[in-house]
């Protein structure tokens, strides 16, 4: 994966021959390395011009008006979107969200982030691009990230030094885990499974070598808040990383950075050099003898199923992103097929504070069922979008007063896999026990129309499925055709109950996490917002023809959501 995306750096596309240079020099076969090359979607086997500018397509980046900004770029470079410039030195076109959702319009020039994108912005890149002016040199401004945290707590106002969890009151492994079991902390990447079984059971699994994965590939749209941990506390989250190590025993780790994030690898890079001449990181930590471990940054390269943990291993890798068959788990046969810990950014950075103070302190934060804080990535229709840091239990009314959101009709919580939730559900809370969350929270006022949010989502889904299982690469094109029937006016209550049939099979049958949540959005949009759909249907006969007690008991087994069974109850 660095080999190819470095390849393409210097060169500007992955030609067939470069291909077949690097199969040569790394041993495998030609097809393997254009297999993983024609995978992802930063990596192009075409030439796609000099300039390569990707607009943002969630649906933030829709509502403040990326497609008429995106034509009228396409306007000035005599382009149309998709395509490549006769003279072969522009492309524009769209891609998946990039993380910027507090600051939309975004764009990746070159796949280097461009944001708060306007008209005066557009007509100045098209005027740099015709004259060929090197990305290097355009205004530095226009690449500055904001952080935009509007509410921080003990992650975001930790003021510990490097090494201070290290050094701390935990003086052997056992104890350290120990210590993660008492505090309750669960897993931030949306899962929620407890961090110290998962750390317990990859200490006990047979073999001498483990590793520590911190997943930072947070391409579920609406979500940025592990890019404002990396930028801000990127000590915090390594010094969790080698609190786990030193937990589990494992002497190497990787930090899997989304490709959008491309310009934090320098950055985290430097914080690692500065922690290993620290003795931080390296041989002997701390002078304790035996303890090794160092990290490296493995950066990704768009492709969002990667945020399912065993398809991160099959990328880091150096595969395509294919989620693995489980049994075996991470735990027991993870990278290289060594047992590993995969984390969240978040979790690791949790973690190291648990070390520094221990579990019944972060145990005395949050609910009875959620422990500690969550970090929230608030965008859309509100005053104040960025981050905020809450202990478990906030309602979703008190972030919306926080965030300054006015006329809300609904929030869509943990992005398009997530759920969403009216304005009649306000006074429920952000916990395990209630709405767990991987941090997405998408705010829509009653001037947004939920059918084209859903549909929005049906085409992320669509369009990032690895295509590996019938059932979720045909599943997703067929709702999101349905959508876009629909959408277009030629929709029928067939099309309705169709949307239903499809949403069982991928419930019942897709091989990962991604087909099994691809259905939510219009499931929840259908039950909640009816009329939205009724509206565009040739007939308002609105009765779903199909088994309702067959779909009640699958949703439930399928997802163990009750709550997504009782919208099917209550959509029929």
């Amino acid at each position: 994966m660095q080999i190819l995306r470095e390849t393409q750096e210097a060169l500007g596309w992955l030609s067939p021959e470069t291909i077949t240079a690097i199969a040569k020099g790394v041993g495998w076969p030609r097809a393997k390395v254009e297999g993983t090359a024609g995978f992802y979607s930063f990596f192009h086997t075409q030439p796609l011009g000099r300039y390569r500018v990707l607009w943002s397509d969630n649906v933030t980046d829709r509502m403040l008006g990326n497609r008429d900004l995106m034509q009228a770029m396409c306007r000035k470079l005599w382009l149309e979107p998709g395509r490549v410039s006769e003279d072969g030195l522009v492309s524009v076109d769209t891609t998946s969200c990039t993380g910027m959702c507090d600051q939309g319009p975004a764009v990746l020039v070159n796949y280097r982030a461009v944001t708060r994108m306007n008209p005066e912005r557009v007509a100045q890149m098209a005027d740099l691009i015709r004259a060929e002016v090197p990305v290097a040199e355009w205004p530095a401004e226009w690449f500055r990230i904001q952080d935009n945290v509007r509410r921080a707590d003990i992650l975001l106002n930790n003021a510990m030094k490097p090494g201070e969890a290290l050094q701390a009151r935990t003086p052997d492994p056992t104890a350290v885990l120990d210590e993660i079991k008492k505090s309750g902390l669960r897993g931030r990447g949306g899962a929620g499974f407890a961090a110290g079984l998962k750390w317990e059971a990859c200490r006990d699994a047979p073999g001498d070598e483990r590793y520590v994965v911190c997943n930072a590939d947070e391409g579920e749209p609406g979500t940025f808040k592990d890019r404002v941990l990396l930028t801000r506390q990127a000590d915090l989250v390594f010094e969790g990383m080698t609190v786990a190590a030193y937990a589990i025993g494992a002497r190497k780790g990787y930090l899997y950075l989304r490709g959008e994030y491309r310009y934090l690898l320098e950055p985290l890079k430097s914080v690692l050099a500065t922690r290993r001449d620290a003795g931080l990181l390296g041989a002997d930590i701390l002078g304790r003898r035996g303890f090794d471990f160092d990290i490296e940054v493995h950066l990704g390269a768009g492709a969002y199923v990667c945020g399912e943990e065993s398809a991160l291993i099959e990328s880091l890798e150096g595969k395509r992103g294919v989620p693995r068959n489980r049994p075996p788990y991470p735990v027991t046969a993870g990278f290289l097929g060594k047992p590993t810990v995969v984390n969240n950014v978040e979790t690791f950075a949790a973690a190291a504070l648990i070390a520094a103070k221990g579990g019944d302190w972060y145990r005395g934060i949050g609910t009875a069922k959620s422990a500690g804080t969550k970090l929230l990535s608030v965008s859309g229709d509100v005053a104040r979008p960025g981050i905020y840091e809450y202990p478990f239990g906030v309602t979703i009314a008190d972030v919306l007063a926080d965030a300054g959101a006015v006329e809300t009709q609904a929030v869509q919580v943990s992005g398009p896999s997530g759920i969403c939730v009216a304005d009649n559900e306000f006074g429920r809370r952000i916990a395990f026990e209630d709405i767990p969350t991987a941090g997405a929270f998408m705010v829509f006022d009653r001037s947004r129309d939920m059918f084209e949010v859903a549909r929005n989502f049906a085409q992320f889904f669509a369009h990032e499925s690895c295509g590996f299982c019938t059932p979720c690469r045909v599943g997703t094109t067929i709702l999101k055709n349905l959508m876009d029937k629909i959408g277009d006016g030629h929709g029928t209550q067939a099309d309705i109950s169709e949307i239903f049939q499809v949403s069982r099979v991928l419930q019942m049958a897709a091989h990962c996490g991604l087909g099994h949540t691809a259905p939510h959005p219009l499931l929840d949009t259908i039950e909640k917002f009816r009329p939205a759909y009724e509206r565009r249907l040739k007939s308002l006969d609105f009765e779903p023809a199909f088994d309702l007690d067959g779909a009640l008991a699958q949703a439930r087994q399928m997802t163990g959501r009750d709550d997504l069974a009782a919208h099917l109850e209550n959509a029929e």
